[in-house]
């Protein structure tokens, strides 16, 4: 007799999370079935096959839990029933038979993921990506079957030419595609045999990026700006205060609490991937801080007034504040530019170019990923090649100049 049960199988993704699978087992033989949820080692309770109740949705995962286990029984009993002999792949094959699968079934497997990692940015992004994808269908259900190559490239089409979304923006939808897709494979609910991406199909290319950051000249005109609103005075410290720390990026900049500077140096943890650094504080940004300093309350106090009152504990309020706030800081720093008569794009994330374009091949490349917070070097390479002009400068003016 074949047995069912719930198990947390033991390969951790990039998360540190486990992926829970229904084991059916017989004759010795295991097969798994993937139910697409991740969880942490220490949330789960392995003598009953469950999610304990100290994990924020156990509830609703251990309902979850609950009915695959019961669909796979019953496939089970069916099978046993069966005058011919089933072996264990026989069984996992037909109740992955049981029902179309749908593609979006699986895109919401993906978006309850980022939910529960608490990716709310990324999550509404990719959620409108998905709407996106249903409009063009004219549907909103696709099963893999149907996702082929003719179909995603009559999909770039339509996002390039009738929405006209920028190339960048289309390889976006694609790898979101991708993904997803992947993710059915990685989980046993597909198999590769129709995998539309890659050599000969629809291969992902990303299209290099113009990154344009501002000159020392630049620079200057903003750090002796003059006759500005409060509003527009206060957009532009924190603009500063990211570029002087290499371009910490805004949402953790707005986070920043006098606590986190101690003996000269600010020490944070950034938001993105939870590095730690410790940088000196320059003289310049210590001008910037003292001038709030006399609205600072306590030392676990905020230093700048944007989401005080906020509660910090909870990340999608946090992501939603801080995508309102950015979009009015970089509507004011528009404005400064503006008046500055300075002509290149203005925005928050334009401060982390900024570091990169005057530092340009004077900073080892080394040094360069430790102040960007890069995981690897190759990444600080590409990224700083948008700002290393002079080798090619050299080289040009060897040619010309006769």
């Amino acid at each position: 007799m074949a047995t069912v049960k719930a198990v947390l199988r033991r390969k951790k993704n990039p998360e540190g999370k486990y992926p829970i699978a229904i084991r059916i087992t017989k004759d010795r033989k295991s097969s798994y079935l993937g139910t697409g949820q991740y969880l942490e080692e220490k949330y789960w309770d392995e003598k009953n096959r469950c999610v304990r109740k100290s994990h924020p949705y156990a509830s609703i995962i251990n309902n979850f839990l609950v009915t695959k286990v019961a669909e796979a029984n019953k496939k089970v009993f069916e099978a046993e029933n069966n005058e011919d002999y089933q072996t264990v792949k026989a069984i996992k094959k037909s109740i992955k038979k049981t029902k179309k699968i749908d593609f979006f079934a699986i895109a919401n497997m993906h978006l309850d993921n980022l939910k529960n990692r608490e990716k709310h940015h990324q999550y509404d992004t990719e959620l409108g990506r998905l709407k996106k994808f249903k409009d063009f269908l004219k549907k909103n259900e696709l099963s893999f079957n149907e996702l082929n190559p003719p179909l995603l490239k009559k999909f770039e089409t339509y996002l390039l030419h009738d929405k006209k979304r920028s190339p960048r923006t289309v390889v976006n939808y694609l790898i979101l595609i991708r993904t997803i897709y992947n993710l059915a494979i990685s989980e046993s609910i597909i198999d590769r045999g129709r995998y539309p991406f890659g050599k000969g199909k629809v291969q992902i290319k990303i299209p290099e990026s113009q990154k344009i950051g501002f000159n020392s000249n630049e620079i200057k005109k903003l750090e002796n700006a003059i006759d500005l609103t409060e509003a527009q005075q206060k957009a532009v410290h924190i603009w500063l205060i990211s570029f002087y720390f290499a371009g910490i990026r805004v949402g953790d900049v707005l986070k920043l609490k006098w606590s986190d500077f101690n003996d000269g140096r600010l020490m944070y943890r950034m938001n993105k991937n939870s590095k730690l650094l410790s940088l000196k504080t320059s003289e310049k940004a210590n001008v910037i801080l003292e001038r709030y300093r006399q609205d600072k309350l306590t030392d676990d106090d905020l230093i700048f007034d944007y989401l005080r009152g906020t509660d910090l504990r909870d990340s999608q309020e946090i992501s939603v504040r801080t995508q309102t706030i950015t979009r009015n800081l970089n509507r004011h720093l528009k404005k400064v530019t503006a008046k500055l008569g300075i002509s290149k794009k203005m925005s928050m994330h334009i401060a982390r170019h900024s570091f990169g374009n005057i530092s340009g091949d004077k900073i080892p490349i080394q040094m360069l990923q430790k102040l960007y917070r890069h995981s690897s070097v190759t990444t600080t390479i590409n990224y700083q090649a948008n700002f290393i002009h002079q080798d090619a400068d050299d080289a040009l003016e060897k040619v010309i100049n006769l």
